[in-house]
């Protein structure tokens, strides 16, 4: 299966619970992290919900 990085480019300060909830989730806790996940539909969905918050590549 394919690998995604991940890589957060915004803060979370003034984000909605949920949003913050998944940026933890995903295993991001700050600006600039970045992390190597399998391209399964869970975490390609979570990606979807904070897309504007990260960056994502080919791993």
């Amino acid at each position: 299966m394919a690998k995604v990085k991940v890589k957060q480019v915004k803060s979370s300060i003034k984000r909605l619970k949920k949003q913050k909830q998944t940026l933890e989730a995903l295993g991001l806790r700050g600006i600039g992290k970045e992390v190597v996940h399998e391209a399964t539909p869970n975490i390609l969905g979570m990606i979807k919900k904070v897309e504007h918050l990260v960056s994502v590549s080919e791993a």
